[in-house]
C-alpha cells in the first residue's frame, strides 16, 4: 500500500459493515426486503482526543474506548433494522405494545449489540483475570518459577479464546457477523490493491488482514506473557493487582506491535510476525457471500462520496453534519 492511500479501517455489524472515514462514520445493512440502508454519522473528535491519539503506547488504549463508544450507535442500528425485520407486517402496522414477545425478540439482539461494544473491555478483564486463578488453582505448588507460571496462564488464555470464539461461531447470528467481518477485510485489502471495488474483484481477495482486532487479541496474549514476566509477583492477590495495573501497558504496547507488523507485512521474513493474529481471524472471520460483500462494497463506496463531499464544501468537525441526510445519521 502506498503512502497515499488512505488506512480505513471498519466493523461488522449484524446484517451489515461499517466504515470509518477522515470525515464520517458509515453503516450499511441489508434489510429482509433486500434492500440496503445506511446510518451516516460525522465524526467530531474532541481536541484533547485528538491529542492522545498521536501519544505513543497511550493511543492504543484511547483508540480502543473511542471506536467502542462510536460503535455503540451502529451497532444499535443494525439491531434495530434487524429486529423491525422479524416483526410480522401486519403486527408492525398495529399500535405498538411492550408485550412480552416482542421484547425479549428485540432485547436478544439488543444483547448481541451490547455484548459486541463491552466484549473487548470486560472481556479483557475476565479473559485476563480468569486464566489467574486457574493456572494457580491447577499449578500453584507443581513449581515456584513465576515465568513459567506466566507461560502457563498465557496458554489457558489463549486455549479459553479460542474454544469461546470457536463456540459463538456455531451460533447463525454469529456466524454471518462473521462473514460481514470477512466481507470487511476484503473490501479494505482490494481498495489498497488498488482495484476497482466490484464484487467479483473483491471477493479475490483473502478474508484475512493484518490490521485487525483479532490479530490485537492474539498480540495482547503473547506479550501479555512477556511484560507480567518483567515484574515479579509472591502471591495470588499481588498477581492480580499486577495485571490490572499492567493491563493498559499491554493493550498500549500490542497496539505498537500491531502497527509495526502492519508496517513491515510486505518485507521478505517480517510478514511472518503478524501470522499469528492472521490464524486467530480464521476463526473471527467467514467466506462471505456475494450478496454480504455487495453490502460492504456499499458502505465503503458512501463512505468515501461523503468524505470527498465534506472536503470539497471545506466541512470540517460540527459542521458535517450539514451536509448528511438527518434521516440516516
Amino acid at each position: 500500500m502506498s503512502q497515499e492511500t488512505p488506512s480505513y479501517g471498519g466493523q461488522a455489524v449484524i446484517e451489515g459493515v461499517m466504515f470509518g472515514g477522515k470525515h464520517v462514520n458509515v453503516t450499511a445493512v441489508r434489510r429482509k426486503n433486500q434492500e440496503i440502508t445506511f446510518l451516516e454519522v460525522p465524526k467530531s473528535d474532541k481536541s484533547w482526543v485528538v491529542k492522545l491519539r498521536k501519544i505513543p503506547l497511550l493511543r492504543g488504549l484511547v483508540s480502543i474506548i473511542d471506536a467502542s463508544a462510536k460503535g455503540s450507535k451502529h451497532l444499535n442500528y443494525s439491531a434495530e433494522s434487524y429486529a423491525e425485520d422479524e416483526v410480522d407486517p401486519e403486527e408492525a402496522a398495529k399500535p405498538k405494545k411492550k408485550d412480552k414477545e416482542e421484547g425479549w425478540s428485540l432485547g436478544m439482539i439488543f444483547g448481541v449489540a451490547v455484548m459486541g461494544i463491552l466484549s473487548f473491555i470486560f472481556g479483557k478483564v475476565i479473559f485476563t483475570l480468569v486464566p489467574v486463578f486457574l493456572e494457580s488453582f491447577l499449578f500453584k505448588n507443581v513449581f515456584d518459577n513465576y515465568v513459567l507460571h506466566n507461560i502457563i496462564e498465557g496458554a489457558i488464555k489463549l486455549i479459553l479464546l479460542l474454544v469461546y470464539l470457536w463456540a459463538i461461531s456455531q451460533t447463525p447470528v454469529i456466524k454471518r457477523l462473521f462473514q460481514y467481518h470477512g466481507a470487511e477485510h476484503k473490501v479494505i485489502s482490494a481498495f489498497e490493491a488498488g482495484e476497482e471495488l466490484t464484487v467479483r474483484n473483491v471477493q479475490k481477495y483473502s478474508r484475512l488482514h493484518y490490521r485487525c482486532g483479532s490479530s490485537f487479541m492474539m498480540l495482547t496474549i503473547v506479550l501479555g506473557v512477556i511484560i507480567y514476566s518483567v515484574v515479579p509477583w509472591d502471591s495470588l492477590w499481588e498477581r492480580v493487582i499486577q495485571r490490572i495495573i499492567l493491563l493498559p501497558v499491554v493493550i498500549g504496547v500490542s497496539f505498537e506491535v500491531l502497527k509495526g507488523t502492519n508496517a513491515v507485512r510486505d518485507v521478505p521474513g517480517l510478514k511472518y510476525l503478524g501470522y499469528p493474529g492472521l490464524w486467530l481471524q480464521l476463526l473471527t472471520t467467514k467466506e462471505p457471500k456475494d450478496e454480504q460483500v455487495e453490502v460492504s462494497i456499499a458502505s465503503f463506496n458512501r463512505m468515501r462520496e461523503l468524505d470527498a463531499e465534506i472536503e470539497a464544501k471545506g466541512y470540517a468537525g460540527a459542521s458535517v453534519s450539514g451536509i448528511l441526510d438527518p434521516a440516516k445519521g
